[in-house]
């Protein structure tokens, strides 16, 4: 039997019309909670992750777009969440990445990255935290990466904003830790850092690897720069760590970085 301990809670997940952030909806659908999903993709791609979504759990699932490099879209789509269901557990998983030498990185990139990966999560924690606080409950679980502990070239946008999350969940986590009690299950908040996942977006990278062999090959090739374990992690096991972050047992964790990276930072 299910556990649908998340039952009347609500959940707003960016990011979550595809791989781990749909994962993450899915997830916290099938433990009860109602949810809303943000992301892109065109009328069908939406349309089959709501449905997903809400095959998990049976509850109401809302699609609530916004452009999240814009703070007036992010206003906007957090007030027509309030209205509906002011979110319990906010996942802030939307990110977007553009791997080049800093000599070579568009400024434009650069302004997006930061935007979306880091600025947006500020917008809508800023606005979901207070009612949390108010009802004793809530949690925040911001995706950060395994580049929010540690660096790797090319990559500076991407670092610096998953770095930049990482110190802002920290201070969020400060400000609202006395928030609520034991029992009511507090307020927390914390970051999930994936290292490699198995997601379609990384299929090329695998590709690329196999020389001749087959895709575990390819894999193995590829995560033996970075990763010890030579194995992905599955969107589905990111989930379930967020979903765990969501149970009242979670009450005292907060202001924590989770790397899930096959020993890659303990190197």
């Amino acid at each position: 039997m299910p556990d649908t301990f998340l039952s009347g809670r609500t959940a707003l997940v960016t990011g979550s019309t595809s791989g781990i952030g749909l994962a993450i909806a899915t997830a916290l659908a099938a433990a009860g909670a109602r949810v809303a999903i943000n992301g892109l993709g065109d009328e069908a791609q939406v349309d089959a992750a709501r449905r997903q979504v809400h095959d998990a759990g049976g509850g109401d699932v809302r699609h609530f777009d916004a452009d999240l490099r814009d703070p007036d879209a992010i206003a906007a789509m957090m007030d027509k969440v309030a209205n509906w269901s002011a979110p319990d557990i906010l996942v802030n998983n939307a990110g977007i990445q553009h791997a080049v030498p800093i000599a070579e990185m568009p400024v434009g990139k650069w302004d997006d990255i930061l935007a979306i990966n880091l600025s947006a999560a500020f917008h809508t924690m800023r606005a979901a935290l207070p009612a949390m606080a108010a009802k004793g409950y809530g949690r925040v679980v911001n995706v950060a990466s395994v580049h929010g502990l540690v660096a790797s070239a090319n990559k500076a946008p991407y670092v610096a904003s998953k770095f930049g999350i990482v110190g802002l969940s920290k201070v969020a986590a400060l400000e609202y830790a006395s928030a609520g009690s034991r029992d009511s299950g507090g307020v927390t908040v914390n970051c999930i850092c994936p290292g490699w996942v198995e997601t379609p977006l990384i299929e090329p990278q695998i590709e690329a690897r196999r020389d001749g062999g087959t895709r575990e090959d390819g894999v193995r090739s590829l995560l033996g720069e970075k990763q010890p374990s030579l194995r992905m992690s599955l969107p589905e096991d990111i989930a379930a760590m967020a979903v765990w972050l969501c149970r009242r047992e979670a009450h005292n964790i907060t202001g924590a970085s989770f790397p899930i990276d096959g020993g890659w930072t303990a190197q």
